[in-house]
Formats: C-alpha cells, sequence, structure tokens
C-alpha cells in the first residue's frame, strides 16, 4: 500500500463526502505503518525506531559485550532517523573506535558514556542559582566521591535527554551539615537523582526535605558488609521517605531516565499553558 495514494483518496473521499472523518482514521492505523512500530533490522539487531513516538525518548544502546562495528551501525542508524545516540556502559577501547567515525560524540570515561549526536554538542554545565530558581530540572546527588561513575552515567543521560541539571557533590551523611546547606537549592528541583554507597542512608534524609520524587541508586562503593552494594539496596528499599524509590545497583542511567521523565511531563505541562 503506498501511504501517499492512500491519503490521497481518503482526502478526496472526505472532501466529497464519501468517507467520514472517523472511517479514514480507522483505515490510517489498520493500513498504514505508524511511527510507533517503526523498526530497521540490521546485522545483529533490530533497532526501535518507534521509541520515541511510544516513549518520549530513542532507544538507548548497552554497549558492555557489544562489537565497535554493532554499535557502530546501530548509532548510524539512529542518526539516520534524526535521533541522537546514547550508549552506555561502554569500555573505553570500544568508546575509541567508534568516535572515530563519528564527528559529534562525547566520551565520558568516568561514567562510561557515549553520546552522539548530528550536530556539535554542548558543555555539560549545571545551572546557576538563578537558573535553578526560574527552570524545570533535574538534581543529581553523591554522597561521596567515590559515587561519580553512577553520577556521570546519571548525567550523561539527563543531557540526552535534553533536561537541565544541577550538581551536588560529596554531601554524604558523615558531614550533615554539607547537606543540610544544600537542602534549599534541592527544594528548587523537580526530580532528584541521589546516589550513595555505604549504608545508603542518604535519600532518606534528603528526602525527608522535599516535596518531590527522589530517585535513590544504590553503588557498590564500600566495605565488606556492604556486600558490593546490596547493603545500601536494601536500606533504600527499607526507607521510611514516602517520596524514596529505588533503582538497581550502580543504575545511575536509570535513576537519570526516570527523573528526566518526570522533568518532562513537567515541561509539556508548561509549554501547553
Amino acid at each position: 500500500m503506498n501511504p501517499n495514494s492512500l491519503l490521497a483518496d481518503l482526502l478526496h473521499g472526505i472532501a466529497g463526502g464519501e468517507v467520514s472523518v472517523e472511517d479514514a482514521l480507522r483505515r490510517i492505523e489498520d493500513q498504514l505503518p505508524t511511527a510507533a512500530m517503526a523498526q530497521r533490522t540490521i546485522e545483529g539487531a533490530t533497532v526501535d525506531l518507534g521509541r520515541p513516538t511510544r516513549c518520549g525518548f530513542g532507544e538507548v544502546i548497552y554497549g558492555a559485550g557489544k562489537s565497535d562495528e554493532l554499535i557502530s551501525q546501530i548509532i548510524q542508524t539512529q542518526l539516520a532517523a534524526g535521533q541522537p545516540a546514547l550508549v552506555t556502559r561502554i569500555d573505553p577501547i570500544t568508546a575509541q573506535k567508534v568516535r572515530l567515525g563519528f564527528p559529534y560524540a562525547r566520551h565520558n570515561s568516568i561514567g562510561h558514556t557515549l553520546h552522539v549526536a548530528s550536530e556539535e554538542l554542548t558543555e555539560i554545565t549545571p545551572l546557576s542559582e538563578s537558573e535553578c530558581a526560574a527552570t524545570l530540572h533535574a538534581a543529581v546527588v553523591t554522597a561521596g566521591s567515590t559515587d561519580s561513575p553512577a553520577a556521570e552515567e546519571a548525567v550523561e543521560t539527563l543531557s540526552w535527554m535534553g533536561i537541565p541539571i544541577q550538581r551536588f557533590d560529596d554531601i554524604g551523611v558523615a558531614g550533615p551539615q554539607r547537606m543540610l546547606s544544600a537542602v534549599p537549592r534541592l527544594r528548587q528541583a523537580s526530580a532528584i537523582v541521589v546516589i550513595a554507597g555505604m549504608e545508603g542512608a542518604l535519600p532518606s534524609a534528603i528526602a525527608g526535605h522535599v516535596a518531590v520524587p527522589v530517585f535513590a541508586v544504590p553503588t557498590s562503593v564500600g566495605y565488606g558488609a556492604s556486600f558490593g552494594g546490596i547493603a545500601p539496596l536494601l536500606g533504600m528499599l527499607s526507607s521510611c521517605a514516602a517520596n524514596v524509590a529505588v533503582v538497581n545497583i550502580d543504575a545511575g542511567f536509570k535513576g537519570g531516565y526516570l527523573a528526566g521523565m518526570v522533568v518532562r511531563q513537567l515541561q509539556q505541562v508548561q509549554q501547553s499553558r
């Protein structure tokens, strides 16, 4: 079925009173492939190009275990469809090989991400205090400096989603005054990603001061009894704070993505007014 022919026939039918609008919509849904279902099969992968239509954002490439050739082919497919690409958990050697094929790419060696676009990428710059008060944004918080890999993954994810951010680094509960001094600015965020290892107490402490969702990311940072992130994971899942939701261990991408979806919904409401 030629889409243009079908649409032309339906438009002529509507204009001539022979086809109702409702019938035209039904026939379009039945007979034309929709953007929501678009996909392209390449060797080794089926690229979901309909995800922005269905879910608001494109498909993210999980880089671990994939060859640089396959990752490059997926990125090329996404760029050809007008979709920027984000690769997570990509090792430095693979990232370096992939970057050679794309003029506009940013590799974050700490967050193990690669962001590729069809135009030059701007540097990720946290909002200033005055900008925070006037801009819908997400905040990314770390309990300690060793939580940086998950934080960088969250920040790169939010950047790929086009979501403004503010950052708060190394404000864990071992120095509670640091967190308390950040509370006024944290209250300006529309969603907060809190990344912590050890006993994982920081998300609960922050959540008790704010009226927005707090997405807790447990990290594998800690001594033996933290069991590679199990201890902070269980602590966060057991949080008494009602506005804490927990993602997987070291899952900075998932925390950032969820926060970004919250901010995007608010942006759309703001734009519709």
